[in-house]
């Protein structure tokens, strides 16, 4: 019995540290899809389709149309971010900002990934070719071939891949505008230049906070070509100033009203001041604050264009 009572905190210890191992990974699975599917950015992408079909819309909204839309979409983008990171797995295992991503953590399995990746991907497509239209689903394969065989490859071989990978990510809001009106019309593609424009300070904000960690995975990031920053920062004022005229084209194409133009206008030249403080300063802070900006810029853009939709 004595030998019993000297061995319970010892069993007590082992039970406890079971515990906390069990429960540590049952919540590290628990948070694995939402970071294999990339759920904000997946969200994000979700935001502007919705924003597209929005104003694409006449009359009363299809609320099935909608529906099949942001559906089609969203298992797309969950599939492609997937894909994403299975094709980019041995890099982001290099990375701090990318290392506990479920692949480099072992929380899955590649071929796993490879297999769900592509299922899903290919559903989102035939879901959006028979629950929307066939343009928005040609759209839908130009955004996943564009993103995973030519921007992913290309973060690994020319600074160009941001802007090269800003033309997947400014298709979104053009396919719920397409799923809409059926068309390629010159509004739908006014959607897809402010998200262009947009993404080019916003991205660019982000690699100079982490060009030391692109640089240990390999990525061939501006910041990291550019040493003194010079470049860079002309290039987030250049496309945030590109962006400011660009944003105002709604109001011009008669998508959204007066009210919208005001507010776009006070937007884009905040965005640009912050972009013009990023260039002058070129350090942690600075670019901190635009990636803030940016953040905050788009969501009200596009709630402007909603509000103010004629």
């Amino acid at each position: 019995m004595g030998g019993s009572t000297l061995n319970a905190p010892l069993f007590l210890v082992k039970a406890t540290a079971q515990l906390t191992t069990d429960n540590a990974a049952a919540t590290a699975r628990h948070g694995m899809l939402p970071e294999l599917f990339k759920a904000r950015l997946t969200s994000l992408v979700l935001l502007t389709t919705l924003v597209g079909f929005y104003l694409g819309q006449r009359g009363g909204i299809n609320w099935l149309l909608l529906f099949n839309t942001l559906f089609g979409t969203g298992l797309l983008a969950c599939g492609a971010a997937a894909l994403n990171q299975y094709l980019e797995r041995d890099f982001d295992a290099l990375m701090e900002r990318t290392e506990n991503r479920p692949l480099p953590a072992g929380l899955i399995q590649p071929q796993t990934v490879v297999v769900l990746g592509g299922v899903i991907s290919v559903a989102g497509l035939l879901w959006l070719a028979f629950g929307a239209n066939l343009l928005t689903a040609v759209l839908g394969a130009v955004t996943l071939i564009s993103y995973l065989f030519i921007y992913t490859p290309l973060k690994r071989k020319t600074e160009l891949n941001t802007a090269i990978g800003a033309i997947p990510g400014a298709l979104p809001p053009l396919m719920g505008w397409t799923a809409a009106r059926g068309d390629l019309s010159i509004e739908g593609w006014a959607l897809f230049a402010i998200l262009f424009f947009w993404q080019l300070p916003h991205f660019l904000a982000i690699a100079w906070m982490y060009r030391e960690d692109y640089a240990r995975g390999g990525f061939v990031m501006l910041p990291l070509v550019d040493r003194d920053g010079s470049r860079t920062g002309r290039s987030a004022v250049s496309h945030t100033l590109g962006l400011l005229p660009v944003s105002l084209s709604p109001f011009i194409f008669h998508v959204s009203g007066v009210l919208y133009f005001l507010g776009a206008l006070a937007l884009g030249l905040v965005f640009l001041w912050f972009a013009l403080k990023f260039a002058r300063q070129l350090d942690r802070v600075s670019a901190r604050r635009l990636f803030f900006a940016s953040i905050l810029y788009l969501p009200l853009l596009l709630g402007l264009m909603v509000f103010d939709k004629r």
